[in-house]
């Protein structure tokens, strides 16, 4: 059961409805039609008769008024009240009787372990990094939004399968490579050689671009050439440095997934794609299902108005479709998927319309169950970062310079009483708590301008704000209960201020909106949800006293009403990826 008062909504409303017109409707659909309404004065639940309208041919402020005349609620405790608004009929429940069903729930942990759709085995492919950069803030928002809604799919009960494809191979490889070689001045450092290899890129690629248009660039072409053969046939001394410094990145790349608390399922790499993709366009161009254009080979989708989309160059080298299609067969092959969804920017949309009209088109059946989610770009003030340019802001440096400041604003003071380990663990929380909130609480479709200061503050719409919430809790439980003390739930019949009431109907709404941020693939909708019950709790803590309260129901319960508000908060940052401390 997601939602208790939507459930016992759903089963009055179907009661009425067979009563008084004779039909069966599912308690599903039913549920479907149940929302919050705008403002408060108009109840807790509205149902919509739209749909019933569809089926009994008459308006559906007429069906309002009728089920309004024939609704029966003394057999229903939960719902209080009701009342037509139009085509809605709005419900009121009682928000105690609500608090004794759900906040044991909530308290024992069975209230998070809900199956709340139909599973389903879905492969998630986010963070697809290039080897020989260094990760910047701008990758992370890949990387937040694909870890969010992995853990999210599997909370609701899907069997999800996280992957990450780097690119190991291509232009930017070979011009690291090339200056490394050729022009590379500097020792190899011991540690950290990943985002050493990083700046030798960025020089690589400066240093190609001020020998174009002299007589060095013809040598350095033929040079560039050589070695993505060598890589490509395997063999040759750039060969064996590309082996060796793609693991000095791959050692960075994990360091970042660790420090992030991702975890991938499987690793594809573009380099094992490259010559079976080829194989694979190959074939298709016997079969008469490729063409062959001016010495490309592709497939025209100009019918699709999507142009014509080439697989392999006129030099006999394939591209990111001609690996993407490959990988699409090895994904569905060795997972058995239903889905198989893919997160880049928005950038890479006309590329995937390409590939999967390619797919549709070439026979592959599971075409229609490939989806690209596509997000916004993440800017600096000062604009867009990028990793050629040298302008990019490096993740690991980002990353220290948070938590130094965090200390310093933060942790310091309670040094004396704080062992070093725990300031250092809290910082660290605090800071993936900071970007991860930033990344993630902004819809996919808008940009982001990063701003470590706003995003650390403690007062705002941040991460650091959910994670304190979370620690004042623990505090206050800390003080108010004995070691091994187990929360009294006899009393919740006592809570009846109006802001204990705001923080139990919010409390119900936790599973709904976690099924809606999976059916919809939006992740900020449950970072709303996060920040509105941090603003419930706080004005609660303001109305409702707890330490003052002498009336010890009352007290009883307004402790666990925070345990349970403790407890969601956790759980909810827990789905972002969100550490919550339990003191800041």
């Amino acid at each position: 059961m997601i939602n208790y008062p939507q459930q016992a909504i759903a089963e009055l409303i179907k009661q009425t409805v067979e009563k008084c017109y004779n039909i069966d409707i599912g308690i599903t659909d039913l549920i479907a039609q149940i929302s919050i309404p705008p403002k408060q004065n108009m109840g807790h639940y509205a149902f919509a008769c739209f749909p019933l309208a569809k089926i009994l041919k008459k308006s559906p402020p007429q069906i309002a008024t009728e089920l309004i005349a024939n609704l029966k609620i003394t057999d229903v405790p939960l719902i209080t009240s009701f009342k037509q608004f139009g085509p809605y009929v709005n419900f009121n429940i009682g928000p105690k009787i609500l608090a004794s069903k759900m906040l044991p729930l909530i308290y024992d942990g069975s209230f998070f372990n809900n199956k709340l759709c139909k599973s389903k085995r879905i492969m998630f492919e986010y963070s697809q990094p290039n080897t020989h950069k260094e990760l910047h803030v701008g990758h992370m928002r890949n990387l937040c939004y694909g870890n969010a809604l992995v853990r999210i799919n599997r909370y609701v009960g899907h069997q999800v399968f996280a992957t990450t494809y780097p690119g190991d191979v291509g232009t930017h490889v070979a011009k690291c490579l090339w200056y490394l070689k050729n022009k590379n001045q500097e020792n190899i450092p011991e540690n950290d050689k990943g985002t050493w290899l990083s700046t030798i890129y960025v020089k690589g690629n400066a240093k190609l671009e001020e020998e174009k248009g002299s007589e060095k660039e013809a040598a350095n072409k033929e040079e560039m050439s050589k070695i993505l053969k060598a890589i490509k046939n395997k063999s040759g001394e750039y060969y064996d440095l590309w082996k060796e410094t793609r693991e000095w990145s791959l050692d960075l790349l994990k360091r970042t997934y660790e420090w992030a608390d991702v975890k991938f399922d499987r690793w594809y790499f573009e380099s094992e794609e490259d010559l079976p993709g080829l194989e694979r366009a190959k074939k298709y161009l016997k079969e008469g299902i490729l063409i062959e254009d001016n010495g490309a080979i592709g497939m025209d989708l100009s019918e699709d108005n999507l142009g014509f989309c080439m697989l392999i160059k006129s030099d006999g080298n394939g591209l990111y479709a001609t690996k993407d299609i490959e990988l699409a067969h090895r994904k569905f092959s060795e997972f058995s998927l239903d889905e198989s969804i893919y997160i880049t920017d928005l950038r890479q949309e006309h590329h995937f319309k390409q590939v999967f009209k390619v797919l549709e088109k070439i026979g592959f059946p599971h075409a229609k169950n490939c989806l690209h989610l596509k997000y916004n770009y993440v800017e600096l003030p000062t604009g867009l970062m990028s990793s050629r340019g040298g302008n990019a802001v490096p993740l690991m440096n980002l990353i220290h310079e948070m938590e130094k400041t965090i200390k310093e604003r933060y942790l310091e003071k309670y040094r004396e009483e704080w062992s070093t380990e725990e300031i250092d663990q809290t910082a660290r929380d605090v800071a993936r708590g900071a970007i991860l909130y930033g990344m993630i609480s902004t819809d996919s479709n808008k940009k982001i301008v990063f701003d470590m200061h706003e995003w650390l503050k403690l007062d705002g719409e941040t991460g650091p704000y959910l994670q304190y919430v979370h620690a004042r809790i623990s505090s206050l439980l800390d003080k108010q209960l004995k070691e091994n003390t187990k929360i009294n739930f006899d009393s919740l019949n006592r809570l009846n201020h109006k802001a204990e009431e705001s923080l139990i109907l919010h409390l119900n709404e936790f599973n709904s909106t976690v099924k809606y941020c999976c059916e919809n693939h939006k992740t900020s909708t449950l970072c709303a949800y996060l920040y509105d019950l941090g603003k419930l709790f706080n004005n609660f803590y303001v109305e409702c006293p707890i330490g003052k309260e002498e009336n010890q129901e009352i007290k009883a319960a307004r402790i666990g009403l925070v345990a349970c508000v403790g407890l969601t908060m956790k759980n909810g940052l827990e789905l972002l990826g969100i550490p919550a401390p339990k003191r800041m």
